[in-house]
């Protein structure tokens, strides 16, 4: 029979990894419900308001009458600022790879994320683009150029990643047909794909894959062989790898042979 204290110890790893989860889920929406927290956990009510409330006493979050929101969010949302995630040489690195890419003329898709708003500061040279975003700071930045064309998706806002989502904004997709795709992921493994914290982004992700001739992920080594709560897959539909120094050697050779190029800066 297990002791009480290995029980002890068991129990709390599995607190400690559905509060890492429920954060993880903050940083992407914003905010969340007591009830879709329960539902999604399959844990009680209790439970899910005890781990809001460690989350709140650590300072990351605050909770309301039926939720949490991120503590975060007016700060970073008011200057159109993102949050700083960690990695930030890494995804300014990535950003400026990212937009070489990209030649006057191009029609591109740019998800939302950090690592794409470190690509959009390099692209204020170019001009004549064709250009679907579901981030805001993005079109308000690319949209200054009037040789661009931009169009926004439509949907729920998420204001950590100034993003737009939801089933909505699929119909902007309806035949759509775009040359260059730049995609972010909360996490990429050969085996579950591309991974988020959450649902909420899946079937657009799934639009925006299926409307771009070439597909460029961007996502540093930190996010390599790391796998989130909600699995898009389509490992098959990357085309290009854009990531630092850190990934292994071996696993890039991993990535070459599953027919991703691996760039890496």
């Amino acid at each position: 029979m297990m002791s009480i204290e290995i029980e002890q110890e068991v129990i709390k790893m599995f607190q400690d990894q559905r509060r890492e989860k429920i954060l993880q889920l903050l940083q992407e929406n914003g905010s969340c419900r007591v009830q879709e927290l329960k539902e999604l956990f399959k844990v009680s009510e209790p439970t899910i308001r005890g781990d809001l409330e460690s989350l709140e006493k650590r300072g990351l979050i605050t909770r309301q009458h039926g939720g949490a929101y991120l503590n975060t969010l007016t700060t970073n949302t008011l200057p159109l600022t993102l949050p700083r995630r960690g990695h930030e040489e890494e995804k300014a690195r990535i950003g400026m790879k990212a937009a070489q890419f990209v030649s006057n003329g191009d029609s591109i898709i740019l998800d939302s994320g950090s690592t794409v708003t470190e690509m959009v500061k390099h692209l204020g040279d170019r001009t004549n683009l064709s250009i679907v975003t579901n981030a805001l700071n993005v079109a308000l930045h690319l949209g200054m150029e009037p040789s661009n064309h931009v169009l926004v998706v439509g949907g729920e806002f998420k204001p950590p990643t100034l993003s737009l989502t939801g089933e909505k904004g699929l119909l902007l997709f309806e035949n759509l047909y775009v040359e260059k795709l730049f995609l972010a992921t909360g996490g990429f493994s050969l085996d579950a794909g591309l991974t988020y914290p959450s649902f909420s982004d899946i079937a657009l992700k799934r639009a925006m894959i299926a409307s771009a001739k070439t597909v460029y992920l961007l996502a540093d080594s930190s996010k390599l062989e790391k796998v989130l709560f909600a699995s898009l897959g389509c490992v098959d539909k990357i085309t290009h790898l854009i990531t630092d120094s850190g990934i292994d050697t071996d696993y890039t050779k991993r990535l070459k042979n599953a027919g991703i190029n691996v760039i890496v800066c």
